[in-house]
């Protein structure tokens, strides 16, 4: 129970696209999240937080149901079925549970379903200074509706699902210079060259990055500008409801759907490729008064999310979740550590992998645009920026982790009776041709366009 002896609400802020590297909250050479390193001084810090299923639909079909990726049946970005009936999503149990739900900014997604008010904001187009508003527009909508739950008897769960940092970063004065000094037109400089070279999104790119840039730093100086004007936006937020009284009514969770891609990987400013900056992502939650202070270690996974809630509030899952809470890290409970896992991507790739401590494994399930290698494998305690492909060089760790990865596959699928859904989910790019036959296929099927097409992109519609 809340200090005043009321239920606690939750305000669950998800933010998409949100790498936990480039926060200073986790050690970011440059002070991005101010706030946020606030809000996680007096809270809980989860140290090695993953999303494994990339990208947004199965990282909140995760975060939202507490369970796995063969638990929710969710792979693909361009997911069209609804979550089966048996897989409870958090709005459902807290509003079985007597809770005011709202969500902004997800309307229409499989991931939330049960919410009784759906909200929606602005979050890609910018405005007519050429900048996109983002957070602005989200807080426009979120604050007079956190006021009236704030006047309702019953507690309230409100999600937000944050757009910054997602692309296009434009992030408005002065957040936009805040990070770069430089000239990002300088004609001596051609790191960009590769990136409008790369067919697939080279429209998209042009469809919001200035004219002329030629300078990669200032575009991820952008994706940082992005990054500290989300975090100003979220101290408003949480400005508000300590205007409210309620700082120690609320649960305050912040976390994201995946990672995001910078100049990396040659997956330049996007989020797919199973690599580090895509899976790993921040996990933060405060409670004056209930939580304490403090970071915690352990690996922890998007679906952990969901039962650590329900612990926190005092509430039950209806169904067995995959998921498992992770108080006992701050409590001084016991939880094993989950010291291997599987992961998934079908963004503009369809693969998945096997991650352990010290190894990461890439397994492509059909040819994949940037042409990269069948198997993929990164010796993560040597070469933890994944700049060193050791599969050739390894063979037999190669064949002990893909032996693990159709292990787990094969228990999971008896346990929920159906096949692995990254196995299944052939149309993931939405063309209705089934999988790539070759690299050169994919090169030229794969498009991003406008701002506008991504926008209907995500929405889960490929056309136009």
């Amino acid at each position: 129970m809340s200090p005043t002896g009321r239920r606690p609400n939750l305000l669950l802020i998800g933010v998409d696209s949100l790498r936990s590297d480039h926060m200073s909250t986790y050690g970011y050479h440059r002070l991005t999240t101010p706030h946020l390193d606030a809000l996680g001084a007096e809270g809980v810090v989860v140290e090695d937080h993953i999303s494994p299923a990339i990208p947004t639909t199965p990282g909140y079909a995760s975060m939202l149901s507490g369970r796995d990726c063969f638990g929710t049946g969710v792979v693909a970005l361009r997911h069209h079925d609804p979550l089966a009936p048996e897989v409870a999503t958090l709005a459902e149990v807290l509003g079985g549970e007597g809770y005011r739900t709202t969500c902004v900014g997800f309307t229409g997604n499989a991931a939330a379903r049960g919410f009784e008010t759906y909200l929606d904001f602005e979050g890609w187009a910018p405005g007519p200074d050429g900048r996109a508003h983002k957070a602005k527009n989200l807080n426009e909508v979120t604050v007079p509706e956190l006021r009236r739950l704030a006047g309702q008897d019953e507690p309230f769960f409100l999600f937000l699902r944050h757009m910054d940092p997602h692309s296009p970063y434009l992030p408005p004065e002065p957040f936009d210079r805040l990070f770069y000094a430089g000239d990002e037109r300088d004609p001596a400089n051609h790191s960009m060259d590769p990136v409008f070279s790369f067919a697939p999104f080279a429209d998209f790119f042009r469809s919001w990055m200035p004219e002329g840039v030629t300078d990669h730093r200032y575009i991820d100086a952008q994706y940082d500008g992005a990054l500290a004007y989300l975090d100003a936006s979220v101290e408003e937020l949480l400005g508000t409801v300590a205007d409210l009284g309620l700082t120690e009514d609320t649960l305050v969770v912040l976390t994201a759907d995946h990672g995001e891609t910078l100049y990396e990987h040659d997956c330049y400013y996007d989020h797919h490729g199973l690599y580090e900056p895509t899976i790993r992502v921040p996990l933060l939650l405060s409670w004056p008064g209930k939580l304490p202070s403090r970071r915690v270690v352990g690996h922890s996974h998007a679906k952990d999310v969901y039962p650590t809630i329900l612990e926190l509030l005092g509430a039950k899952a209806p169904t067995p979740v995959e998921g498992r809470s992770l108080v006992p890290l701050w409590s001084g409970g016991e939880r094993p550590i989950e010291a291997e896992w599987y992961l998934t991507e079908a963004t503009w790739m369809r693969k998945h992998g096997w991650r352990t401590v010290e190894w990461k494994l890439i397994e492509a399930l059909e040819p994949d645009f940037h042409f990269k290698p069948t198997v993929e494998l990164y010796h993560l305690s040597e070469d933890p920026n994944e700049e060193h492909d050791v599969a050739g060089e390894h063979p037999e760790v190669v064949a002990y982790l893909q032996a693990r990865l159709h292990s787990h596959i094969e228990r999971r699928e008896a346990e929920t009776g159906r096949p692995a859904p990254i196995t299944t989910a052939l149309d993931w790019h939405g063309h209705g041709t089934g999988p790539f036959k070759s690299s050169q296929e994919a090169y030229e099927g794969m498009h991003i366009g406008s701002v506008n097409r991504a926008r209907r992109i995500q929405a889960g519609s490929a056309g136009g």
